[in-house]
């Protein structure tokens, strides 16, 4: 589905991602100086209900407002200051979150060192932003070394145990990821902490609870950025329960105030491609790439292209996916599931196999093995992909391209019953994909008519 602290204290966690939206990418968004609220926690209980929890404000974690144009004048004036230095490096990771410039990434790594060479030790505000780059940059395991540090310095930070639990969240760590949401909504009920706690259900299958619990942020959320973002969510579960009406009215109303959301507009787009309408859902890609050329934004309209019949359209937003791809080879970072599922669907399975296994080792989360699966059977190796297609699924996750891939692996081995229990399942999900939808009502056809 979407971490903050002192400098940075309020973060969004993972972004939305094509089997699950918010199990994509763990790039978190920052708002700077989010206030208390003063309301009850949510505490998850062991049955998955929540429970009313009173809570201490703690440490308030104040931070500096403003552009990064203001805080480099901060900076520029005062050089010494680790915690200027610290927002300004958090400001550039939200910039590349939302403007997909992976240049602005060095931008934030520059400043963050020059905050801990300022300060290098109990500096929860740098060690928090270093954790939420490595996040950012899908190195997860030094995410999480930098969110130690951070919630050892900073016990009271919030933003801090964000950035622990996304990092343990796409570890596969689910109890401890669990326990840091549970810690982060404790010492701040706001926003960021609860949608973080409605991730943690949405992960779970259970979309009531993540509904109820993002309706409470977008209840708290003090930004235009953040109401957008809870807006976006809340249209994604109207999708995943098949109601692509409400998702589309949401969206709609969601746009007239932040007509340049990106994430907004895909969804909205998702919306039109489950009601049929695919020139809208053409349009609203398109708008969105315009503001931020995603790779899963690309990748959803490259499909819905070539499902229309577009060939040559769908190249285009192919060959920037390939060119995308190519910066992230130059620069040795891990493949995200969007770079494994194009391979697979569009490349050389083989090399998405070997793409799956090299982010599997330091990134065992749910998305990774459905795409590990899905490469391994597009490679012919189904019985290898059946193992990861049951990992995908093992937390109870409601995907429904996760189901699809399933299905279509036990299939391939031969188990129709199976393979109709997890093709119905995903066709619950209207328009789930511009190109596999099509492919599991044939299939689940073939299944039906085959004595």
């Amino acid at each position: 589905m979407h971490p903050d602290h002192t400098a940075p204290t309020s973060t969004q966690p993972p972004a939305p991602s094509r089997g699950g939206r918010r199990l994509r990418n763990i790039v978190v968004t920052l708002a700077l100086g989010a206030t208390m609220f003063a309301v009850g926690a949510v505490m998850l209980t062991p049955g998955g209900n929540t429970a009313p929890r009173a809570v201490g404000r703690g440490q308030p974690d104040e931070a500096p407002r403003g552009s990064i144009e203001a805080l480099q004048a901060r900076v520029a004036r005062l050089p010494k200051d680790p915690g200027g230095w610290a927002a300004l490096g958090m400001a550039y990771v939200q910039q590349a979150r939302s403007t997909a410039d992976p240049a602005t990434y060095d931008r934030a790594e520059k400043a963050l060192q020059t905050s801990l060479s300022v300060q290098g030790e109990g500096n929860t505000d740098a060690e928090t932003a270093m954790g939420a780059l490595a996040a950012a940059r899908h190195d997860f395991p030094a995410a999480l070394r930098w969110a130690r540090k951070a919630t050892t310095s900073g016990p009271y930070s919030s933003s801090a145990y964000g950035v622990l639990a996304d990092a343990h969240t796409q570890l596969g760590h689910y109890d401890e990821a669990d326990e840091a949401v549970q810690k982060m909504t404790d010492l701040r009920p706001d926003a960021a902490s609860l949608a973080r706690a409605s991730y943690a259900f949405e992960l779970k299958g259970n979309t009531s609870q993540a509904r109820a619990l993002m309706q409470g942020s977008l209840a708290a959320a003090a930004t235009p950025a953040d109401k957008a973002f809870a807006h976006s969510v809340l249209a994604g579960l109207d999708l995943q329960d098949a109601n692509p009406r409400e998702a589309l009215a949401r969206t709609q109303t969601a746009l007239r105030t932040a007509p340049s959301d990106s994430a907004l507009l895909e969804t909205r787009a998702r919306a039109y491609l489950a009601l049929g309408d695919t020139s809208k859902a053409v349009a609203d890609y398109r708008a969105a790439i315009a503001i931020a050329p995603l790779p899963h934004y690309l990748l959803g309209l490259g499909e819905l292209e070539q499902a229309l019949g577009h060939r040559e359209r769908a190249v285009e937003n192919y060959d920037l996916l390939r060119a995308q791809d190519r910066i992230r080879e130059a620069a040795e970072e891990p493949a995200d599931t969007d770079a494994i599922l194009f391979e697979a669907d569009h490349g050389n399975p083989r090399h998405a196999v070997t793409l799956a296994e090299e982010t599997l080792r330091n990134r065992p989360f749910v998305a990774v093995h459905d795409a590990y699966a899905w490469a391994l059977h597009r490679a012919g190796r189904d019985a290898e992909a059946l193992v990861q297609a049951d990992k995908a699924l093992a937390q109870g996750t409601r995907s429904a391209l996760f189901r699809f891939h399933r299905g279509v692996i036990h299939h391939a081995l031969g188990d129709p019953e199976a393979a109709r229990r997890d093709l119905t399942g995903a066709l619950r999900e209207p328009g789930f994909h511009p190109l596999h939808t099509d492919a599991a009502h044939e299939l689940l056809q073939r299944i039906d008519t085959t004595p």
